[in-house]
């Protein structure tokens, strides 16, 4: 679901605007209120009307949902034209509209999948590589805690109810929805599967933080998206982009283990899960951007990996993350 937030956020309040902003204490216009109002009513009745069908049902929905998109979401699309031009360049015209497509749809069978884990009886875990459980009980006998980086990749929810079920003491970082009301679904969506949400914007949240890694949890935070933090400019998919900096400060300061882990494609077509150890030393924003670009290095890895499994559409490259905030 949090591709579709994405898409509708940015283009409801793009370029960002304070006072239309509730996530910092602004208000809706009249417009967007209507507009906001309409979307949320008619996702509680698609999920009211959808989740109790089968998983191969909500996978054809959502591809029928990613195929109108397509269609419908022209800004979406020119971003992701564009996006996937910058990285692929290669690609003639031609093959970059399939790419497109192919990553809408995708994405939209990702979503069917997604409504799947708000029913009692969810779809089968995704099985951790025995590689990646032991890259993840090694850095947690060290007792520090894990700074977890995943990225918005294939299946990304249900990575995250996936290591809770096999045991792993994840909480995630999220920012607020655009929507408070979507907020609430989507603690509840995490809540179902027995993973813990810190807000970004919420008074306590950098208490939970520290109190996750002291007591030797699992700090799960997505640092592939533009993001309106404090931010340093380093490479990512081979070009510059502005990346928070917040996750590397936290886990240098905190002396925390740094683990990489994703969605990744594994045997017979199957997804896994598969985790990589970061090297992580030093302090001050040197050693931090300096972990940040080893961080953005491995995401870039996996996303080319599962290319057709990323949100091209998020507008990656545009600067506009200056925040007063390192979460």
């Amino acid at each position: 679901m949090r591709w579709v937030d994405a898409m509708v956020a940015e283009r409801l309040d793009d370029p960002p605007s304070t006072h239309e902003d509730v996530r910092e204490g602004g208000r809706w216009t009249p417009l967007q209120r209507v507009k906001n109002d309409a979307l949320y009513v008619l996702a509680i009745a698609a999920l009211g009307a959808t989740r109790w069908l089968p998983s191969g049902v909500l996978r054809g929905l959502g591809r029928a949902v990613g195929i109108a998109a397509h269609a419908l979401a022209g800004a979406a699309r020119r971003t992701a034209l564009a996006n996937v031009g910058r990285v692929f360049p290669e690609l003639d015209a031609a093959r970059r509209r399939v790419f497109v497509r192919r990553c809408f749809i995708t994405l939209g069978g990702l979503l069917g999948e997604t409504v799947a884990l708000l029913r009692a009886l969810c779809p089968a875990p995704l099985a951790i590589t025995p590689e990646a459980r032991a890259v993840i009980d090694r850095a947690l006998l060290e007792g520090r805690g894990v700074v977890f980086v995943s990225a918005h990749l294939g299946p990304w929810e249900q990575v995250a109810a996936s290591l809770v079920t096999a045991g792993v003491p994840l909480v995630t970082l999220a920012r607020e929805s655009y929507d408070p009301r979507f907020s609430r679904l989507y603690e509840r969506l995490r809540g179902a599967n027995g993973v813990r949400v810190v807000w970004r914007g919420s008074a306590g949240a950098a208490t939970s933080i520290v109190r996750t890694l002291r007591h030797g949890g699992v700090l799960g935070v997505p640092m592939d998206l533009r993001s309106r933090v404090v931010s340093c400019e380093v490479p990512f998919l081979g070009h510059d982009a502005p990346t928070a900096l917040g996750p590397a400060r936290i886990a240098l300061r905190a002396r925390a283990a740094v683990v990489v882990g994703t969605a990744a494609p594994g045997e017979r077509g199957a997804i896994v899960i598969t985790a990589t150890r970061l090297p992580a030393e030093g302090q001050g924003d040197a050693a931090a951007r300096a972990l940040t670009a080893r961080i953005n290095a491995e995401i870039s890895r996996r996303i080319l990996a599962l290319p057709h499994a990323w949100v091209w559409m998020h507008e990656r490259w545009t600067s506009k993350a200056t925040g007063e905030s390192a979460l």
